[in-house]
């Protein structure tokens, strides 16, 4: 039986909000990357675990954001991108 608290490596996720947030808002997202494409913003990076990514989202949610996607990315396009 495997252990289910045993440490695994951050995963990866693209997060899409609707409107565009500049990189002022670095900060508030920590190791997520933010960009812009069209009127939409994109949130790419390391999420460390489900409570990390349940944090974000409520972060999302406090910021009256609009969610448009939520993206695990593989390992492989981790690689890629």
């Amino acid at each position: 039986m495997t252990n289910p608290h045993k440490y695994h490596a951050p995963v990866h996720y693209r997060i899409k909000l609707k409107g565009q947030l500049d990189h002022g808002w670095s900060d508030w997202f920590e190791e997520m990357a933010i960009s812009c494409e069209g009127g939409e913003t994109i949130l790419k990076g390391p999420v460390a675990d489900q409570a990390a990514l349940h944090g974000l989202l409520i972060l999302i949610r406090d910021l009256n954001l609009t969610l448009l996607l939520l993206e695990r990315i593989e390992s492989e396009q981790n690689d890629t991108q």
